[in-house]
């Protein structure tokens, strides 16, 4: 159940979040807020920190959604031209050892869009992770794919491997079903640390683009 809080109350929580995370400039972040769903508007000046100032909003209780509006205005001394952020992107994207050369990186108007295919879900985060970072970059869009999606039987026996290694319970009661790239978990657990360890396991299979947790605690 979500936990209701007033709206007024709801907005000073997010603006204190926001303040007292060092790695937002939040001075000229507006937060308002409408029956639990928090609007962030106003301007940073990295990517990054945009990132950062909504996982903050998340991170307090109480929020149900999220519409973040924030701009991102590059300051005129770090302004930095498509060409050299990608070649920024390229170099940053080759000095991971666990990225893949399918991985390329296109910028237009100083968003990057990342393209590619790669193996595992991630190597799709990883690569995003590293380019938010490159100083000029105002967006980036993932639409890196995955590769042929996991096999039912791969999914239960990773985690069958993943629940007898970490707390010795085998599989029979967790059901596993697989729709291009999405796995999901069905059936009785005894507790939502064996939830968590089913979830940590069927991420861990290849080509799994997304898990839903249906699992039951029994």
């Amino acid at each position: 159940m979500m936990f209701a809080k007033d709206d007024t109350a709801l907005i000073e929580d997010v603006v204190e979040e926001l303040k007292a995370d060092p790695a937002i400039e939040s001075s000229r972040i507006a937060v308002t807020a409408d029956r639990g769903v928090v609007t962030l508007t106003g301007t940073v000046p990295t990517y990054w920190q945009k990132v950062e100032a909504a996982q903050a909003v998340w991170r307090v209780l109480g929020v149900c959604a999220l519409a973040d509006d924030i701009r991102v205005e590059v300051p005129g001394t770090h302004v930095r031209n498509d060409t050299d952020i990608a070649a920024a992107a390229v170099a940053i994207l080759r000095s991971h050892s666990d990225l893949p050369e399918t991985i390329e990186a296109t910028v237009r108007d100083a968003t990057v869009t990342m393209t590619g295919r790669v193996d595992w879900n991630f190597q799709r985060t990883a690569a995003v992770n590293a380019i938010k970072h490159i100083r000029g970059v105002k967006s980036v869009r993932n639409n890196i794919e995955l590769n042929e999606g996991p096999k039912v039987s791969d999914v239960r026996e990773r985690i069958r491997m993943e629940l007898v290694r970490t707390i010795n319970q085998e599989v029979s009661n967790i059901d596993v079903e697989t729709d291009d790239g999405t796995v999901t978990l069905s059936g009785t657990v005894r507790s939502e640390s064996d939830a968590a360890a089913a979830r940590h396991a069927a991420w861990a299979v290849p080509g799994v683009k997304n898990v839903k947790d249906l699992l039951r605690v029994s």
